[in-house]
């Protein structure tokens, strides 16, 4: 009597965690959905200020194709007049080049004015690029801002600026897409829950 109770009880536990991970996984697939039609969909107005979030610098000192392509989205976009002032914002990664001066080497290389791109080398995350762009647009009274970052990356940029006090966020993605874009979709679900209970 005792091992059908104890089979049965095993049986029973089986199927709850079962279930628990089937739900578990559908909702991670849906929150993964979310954050991708979120970040595909442009918002593209008017900014005083664009942000364009840093990524890997190659060896040989030049943006990698992720990077590249956020600085040629930043490139089109301040072609068409959305905005005049730029902030970089980046950290100093293992290959030892400050994201943000590169970037700035490569947008002034292609037409942006100098003086009017401000660099950030403390952007080691997006929570600090988030804090220091708001502290920027309070030195400097501007209300809105652009975001520019793979479309999985923006949703939680977004919302790190807004918790940091920047009234106004619009958003535009790279045009650039390769298969571990799949995986940081996914752990973009874990990020931005995180963000949100984060204090800013």
């Amino acid at each position: 009597m005792t091992s059908y109770k104890s089979i049965f009880n095993r049986r029973r536990i089986v199927t709850i965690l079962t279930r628990a991970g089937i739900s578990s996984i559908g909702l991670l697939i849906i929150g993964a959905g979310a954050i991708s039609i979120a970040g595909s969909i442009d918002n593209i107005y008017p900014a005083d200020v664009a942000v364009v979030l840093g990524n890997t610098v190659e060896r040989n000192g030049k943006p990698s194709a992720r990077l590249q392509a956020r600085l040629d989205k930043t490139i089109e976009l301040y072609q068409q007049g959305v905005f005049k002032n730029t902030l970089v914002s980046g950290g100093v990664g293992k290959e030892g080049f400050d994201e943000a001066v590169v970037m700035k080497q490569y947008l002034v290389a292609n037409g942006l004015p100098t003086a009017q791109i401000y660099v950030d080398s403390q952007g080691n995350n997006t929570y600090l690029t988030a804090n220091n762009t708001a502290r920027l647009m309070s030195e400097h009274k501007w209300q809105s801002a652009i975001a520019i970052s793979q479309y999985f990356h923006l949703p939680r940029t977004k919302l790190a600026l807004e918790k940091s006090g920047v009234k106004t966020v619009y958003t535009a993605h790279a045009n650039f897409f390769e298969l571990r874009d799949l995986y940081s979709t996914v752990r973009e679900v874990f990020s931005y829950a995180s963000y949100q209970m984060r204090s800013f």
